[in-house]
């Protein structure tokens, strides 16, 4: 019962990381530069980083360079901007939905880097977790751009391939997590920072406003969210640990709700229902395949002693 308990505090913990990024959307529009994504993407990864290297002061070594700038690239690098390009282009509905397919790309990616087979129950609910999602957040008209689309889908099977390669290499030893973190976050401002100078050019003159929602995202969102997603990934996996990203659009409509007014339909009331039971249901451990074995030994035997007149056959020992 206590590895239970803890098991869904780590849960509780690591959803307030996709919980906070289910507000993404609607600080990006209500706070942020318009038509910056690369901008936007620097600027929530690089003070971030920063800050975590300044309060773990520790660097990669060895092989972790490598592996630290490949996660940075998956999780950081390429995934922040590729997702502005998607809240750009896109209804919040249709990102976010797109999104809600994560689980099973995770599934299908750790079958082949984990040899960790997904079970019956976890595809059902992957499937049940992007219907749920869909009923909570698309509306009928929903306006379908290819690039935003395109965007976003690259963008979810990224991050997927990050999760379960942070599941496979886990941590080297003597590092925390916040290490782990202020790696991959520098290694992704290392190709964003840049980038976004050849491409979008100098930065405008930023706002108060613009300036608040940027530490939103670089110290609550980003500093703190991805420690908390690392460290369930690390003690929950990368199946139920993708499982818990179904909050982020739930969090989003109720953002929607409070914030902008809006209302919940009978239907989205059913798509939530939906994406929480899946969100539930998707926290069961995978199974581990069992490693191959040779043939079981012969169970051990005891025979009577030689004296006896007659040789009585072996009689097996009874074993626990």
């Amino acid at each position: 019962m206590a590895g239970t308990g803890t098991r869904a505090g780590v849960a509780v913990t690591a959803a307030l990381a996709p919980a906070a990024w289910g507000t993404t959307y609607l600080v990006t529009t209500q706070l942020l530069p318009e038509g910056r994504p690369l901008l936007l993407a620097a600027l929530r990864a690089l003070p971030a980083g920063l800050l975590l290297l300044l309060i773990g002061r520790r660097l990669p070594k060895g092989r972790w360079w490598g592996r630290a700038a490949v996660l940075g690239m998956l999780n950081i690098g390429l995934f922040f901007p590729l997702t502005f390009v998607g809240a750009y282009r896109l209804p919040g509905g249709v990102a976010a939905t797109i999104g809600a397919i994560q689980p099973l790309l995770v599934a299908g990616f750790s079958v082949g880097v984990l040899g960790v087979r997904p079970g019956r129950r976890a595809l059902i609910a992957g499937l049940v977790g992007v219907g749920g999602v869909a009923l909570l957040v698309l509306k009928s008209g929903a306006r379908l751009d290819g690039v935003g689309i395109a965007a976003m889908v690259t963008a979810i099977a990224l991050m997927a391939m990050g999760t379960v390669l942070t599941r496979r290499w886990g941590r080297p030893e003597g590092a925390t997590l916040l290490d782990l973190t202020a790696w991959q976050l520098l290694a992704g401002s290392v190709f964003l920072v840049p980038l976004a100078g050849l491409v979008e050019g100098a930065p405008p003159a930023l706002s108060a406003a613009n300036l608040a929602g940027f530490a939103y995202l670089g110290l609550l969102s980003t500093a703190l969210g991805y420690v908390l997603w690392f460290r369930g990934i690390e003690r929950l996996g990368a199946g139920p640990a993708s499982f818990l990203g179904l909050i982020n659009p739930v969090v989003a409509t109720v953002g929607g709700l409070v914030v902008l007014g809006q209302t919940l339909t009978g239907w989205q009331l059913v798509g939530l229902l939906l994406a929480l039971g899946a969100l539930f249901a998707g926290q069961a451990p995978a199974k581990q395949p069992k490693p191959a074995t040779a043939a079981d030994p012969a169970p051990p035997t005891r025979t009577v002693p030689a004296a006896a007149a007659t040789p009585a056959p072996a009689v097996p020992v009874p074993t626990r």
